[in-house]
């Protein structure tokens, strides 16, 4: 069984790999990685074209879809108003002519009724009233008159029935239904589109006639359209022909109206007469082929394009000294940043000509801001200049010691650290003397530790310096180490980071610092109840020591009032290994058995291998005694070839399927058929069975879901339980109609269980007894004289180890026993903390509460207790 592990800390976690394209690029060779860099912008200008042509074709289809939006709206909103100026003209023409049929009207009260109707309406420009035989009996012309050549108002266009014309065509169908009809559109004798309404007069229900109103086109389209709509589009009246009668905007004479890309078209309602409200829009930018800026665009990258070939081929030409500049520029740099100590340069002069990266990274200040300073240099304390100054002298007249001075140095934030100075004369190449090389080396940790611990010893008693269990204190503000006993000393040195391992894997970084006004910002935590908080006990593993710790952690007021963390951390190594050799008696047991379960087996399978050797022999004797006799053809000797070579195999599969299950290998849990598992066991299972002559009768589900187990250790506890049945039939002497075993692997699904696989194993043999039962998995018990009592309870350890569940129950016809039945359980969910706790490695800092270790240590421990305890184990 394998040895519990414990989760891995945050801290300890493994770095985030490089992404695919860095590992990619870092794979070129350096020239092809200058063609592709010199590539990649030529790239970018084809895309930025691209990029460009495409945004102006959007903004011109964009433009297009807000135009068209605009004049639909237009159009619909004119179409609404004209339509609800000819409903309610045509609601009045109704009411009139009830009125008409209702009593008699002379000429007198016609012109009355007329006057009223077209001072209300400029649109209507005459309304007439002609008989059923379309005589007209009196008429109204609009104010002013429309006089003709001679003179006269020009009288309206009447229907006639030699002619069929529009208004013909109306008058007939105001006859036919009775009802309002709108003619379709003419043209006036003035060269005015206009068109008219019938509305029907009757008599005593007879068709008496019809009110004749003529509407101007012109003049509904001028009074109706919205300024606005207007004012932004062209509106216009079109027939069915697309002749355009009216619109907002004359056209110039002779010349035909402009194509318009944007158009929307509405009916004129209510008429319905072919007449369109027809609405023309017009983009306001120009087309992308006469864009000044797009042509400035392509020239643009056009230009680009062609000093990035020039770029190219003058790269190519630079390749080879390149290529030997960054070899030695590489091996230089290699030499530098390797290197954890800072260098400094100065002319003889005291002129900063060289700093390396550590020294950079040491002070805070760049490349850039260093090189070319002469003293005072930036990172020098104000408060320490002359004696810096000083130093310096020293440094340049060759006085320094050899050992090193120790120096204050300032940082570009303003915070200074303790480093020590090392100088050496600089050498030119000629064998004259440049300047000075400086190593400076930071020795603030080394220090701030031996004040650290030589505090620590003041404050603290000798007790805690006794102990045998590791203790230390953090402070949570700065996360700060403020007392560490001699044990934590010994195992972690004086660093704060073996209690932030200890304490979960925690960083720096995760502790809030004083903000920049001096402010703590875990001044407002409840620092009374976290230090009445009890311990809280977990199980950390420490990678780099290879020693298991109890962990037990609380917080309590520093002497100086700070929030602190203490860590008591107690050595439980000899505890860990205690379990994880509990493990690995378990592992030998499993081998043990299936050892075992082999030599019972040995009779079975030398007779399994004697028959193939047996075979092999005879036919090796009778080719020998044919071949002498010289009366063996070419045929007949392949053949007897053939089957020498197959009984060959078939004793060589015997043996590699023995080796498998044999074979010591390390517990593995993986996704797995339980039909292979299954076919495997009964592989091994038919030789006994054979032997014993029991016949196995399999009835296994189809489409049965995957399980998640180590494949070997579940074959040898169904190899077991077969090889039980077998031995119980075996040894009771049965008839051979009750000598077989039925094995069934059905999928289950209980409340306690949830989803499993059932695999059972039934025999027809005698039974279990009471006290067999109660004792069945108590180790070194057995029914058989030559058996040791460990497979079944190293059965139940490896079930239980799954998670699953093993059962015997006898089986009864009434109350006669007539067989027994072994079964057990396999989960079908595969748990990953299953895979965790199988395979995953201990890695450093991983911690668990204890009580769960405790649990594992238990669960661990019981497939070698098992063997060994003297009490059953209760399910």
């Amino acid at each position: 069984m394998p040895t519990p592990l414990r989760e891995a800390p945050a801290g300890t976690a493994a770095r985030t790999p490089r992404r695919p394209f860095d590992r990619w690029w870092r794979r070129q060779s350096p020239a092809r990685q200058d063609r592709l860099a010199t590539l990649a912008p030529l790239l970018s200008v084809l895309l930025f074209l691209a990029a460009i042509i495409s945004s102006f074709w959007y903004l011109r289809n964009e433009e297009i879809e807000r135009e068209s939006a605009s004049l639909k709206r237009d159009v619909e909103i004119t179409q609404q108003q004209i339509g609800l100026r000819l409903i309610q003209s045509q609601e009045a023409l109704i009411r009139m002519a009830r009125e008409f049929s209702a009593h008699r009207v002379d000429a007198g009260q016609f012109l009355e009724y007329a006057n009223t109707f077209m001072r209300e309406r400029p649109e209507v420009t005459q309304l007439s009233w002609i008989d059923a035989q379309r005589r007209l009996r009196y008429t109204q012309w609009a104010m002013p008159y429309r006089l003709g050549d001679d003179g006269m108002p020009i009288r309206a266009v009447l229907p006639l029935e030699s002619r069929k014309n529009e208004v013909e065509a109306a008058f007939v169908g105001a006859r036919a239904t009775r009802s309002p009809v709108y003619s379709r559109p003419f043209i006036d004798p003035v060269g005015t589109p206009v068109f008219q309404l019938y509305v029907p007069l009757a008599e005593r229900s007879a068709f008496a006639g019809a009110l004749v109103v003529e509407y101007s086109v012109e003049t509904l389209l001028r009074r109706f359209v919205p300024a606005e709509a207007a004012q932004r589009h062209t509106i216009a009246v079109v027939d069915a022909t697309d002749r355009r009668l009216a619109s907002t905007v004359t056209s110039l004479p002779g010349r035909p109206p402009s194509y318009t890309p944007i158009v929307a078209d509405a009916p004129l309602t209510p008429a319905l007469n072919g007449l369109m409200l027809r609405g023309q829009g017009y983009r306001t930018s120009i087309g992308l082929i006469g864009n000044t800026l797009f042509w400035m665009v392509v020239a643009l990258s056009g230009l680009t394009v062609w000093m990035l070939l020039g770029s190219m081929r003058h790269v190519r030409r630079r390749a080879q000294i390149q290529n030997a500049l960054v070899q030695e520029t590489s091996f230089r740099r290699a030499m530098e940043n390797s290197m954890p100590t800072g260098m400094r340069a100065v002319d003889p002069d005291g002129r900063i000509t060289y700093v390396n990266a550590a020294f950079c990274q040491m002070i805070g200040f760049t490349t850039s801001e260093l090189v070319g300073q002469l003293p005072p240099y930036p990172y020098w304390a104000p408060e320490r200049i002359d004696e810096n100054g000083r130093l310096l002298q020293q440094e340049l007249q060759g006085r320094s010691p050899a050992g090193g001075i120790e120096v204050k140095m300032m940082r570009k934030d303003g915070s200074q650290f303790d480093a020590r100075l090392y100088v050496s004369p600089l050498i030119d190449p000629r064998g004259q003397q440049t300047g000075w090389m400086s190593s400076i080396t930071n020795i603030t940790e080394a220090k701030r530790i031996r004040d650290l611990l030589s505090a620590s010893h003041e404050r603290f008693t000798t007790v805690l310096e006794g102990l045998d269990a590791a203790v230390s204190v953090l402070s949570v503000e700065q996360a700060e180490l403020l007392f560490a006993n001699r044990s934590y000393r010994l195992w972690f040195g004086g660093d704060a980071a073996g209690h932030l391992e200890l304490a979960g894997g925690l960083s720096p970084s995760d502790f809030a610092p004083l903000d920049a006004d001096g402010v703590d910002p875990l001044s407002g935590l409840p620092a009374a109840e976290l230090t009445d908080t009890g311990a809280h006990p977990c199980e950390v593993h420490v990678e780099k020591l290879d020693k298991w710790f109890d962990v037990r952690a609380r917080y309590l007021q520093w002497t100086d009032g700070r929030l602190a963390q203490m860590l008591i951390a107690t050595d439980i190594t000899a505890r860990v290994r205690a379990e994880e050799q509990a493990a690995a008696q378990a592992d030998k047991a499993q081998m043990t058995s299936r050892l075992v379960t082999m030599g019972e087996m040995a009779s079975s399978l030398a007779h399994e291998l004697n028959q193939p050797l047996t075979a092999i022999t005879n036919y090796c004797s009778g080719m020998i005694g044919r071949v002498r006799a010289d009366t063996i053809g070419q045929a007949d000797l392949i053949a007897a070839l053939q089957k020498t070579a197959h009984q060959a195999a078939r004793a060589g599969q015997v043996i590699r399927r023995i080796r498998a299950f044999v074979k010591r290998s390390e517990p593995q849990r993986q996704k797995v058929d339980a039909r292979a598992i299954v076919d495997d066991a009964l592989e091994l299972a038919g030789i006994e069975l054979r032997r014993r002559n029991v016949a196995i009768h399999s009835d296994i589900a189809q489409r049965l879901p995957p399980l998640y187990v180590d494949p070997i250790l579940i074959e040898q506890v169904l190899l077991n339980l077969l090889k039980n049945a077998a031995e119980a039939i075996d040894g009771a002497a049965l008839p051979p109609a009750r000598r077989h075993i039925e094995l069934r692997v059905m999928p289950r699904h209980t409340l306690e269980e949830g989803a499993v696989i059932e695999f059972s194993v039934a025999d027809r043999g005698p039974g279990l007894t009471v006290d067999v039962i109660d004792r069945l998995y108590e180790a070194f018990f057995s029914t058989k004289a030559e058996g040791l009592g460990i497979g079944l309870s190293l059965c139940r350890s490896i079930v239980e180890s799954h998670r699953g569940r093993l059962r015997a129950e006898n089986s009864y016809n009434g109350r006669q026993i007539v067989g027994c039945c072994f079964s057990f359980t396999l989960p079908i969910e595969a748990r990953e903390r299953d895979a965790g706790d199988e395979h995953v490695p201990a890695s450093a800092g991983a911690a668990t509460p204890a009580g769960a270790g405790t649990e594992r240590a238990a669960r661990a421990a019981t497939a070698a207790t098992s063997l060994f305890s003297t009490t059953p184990i209760n399910e």
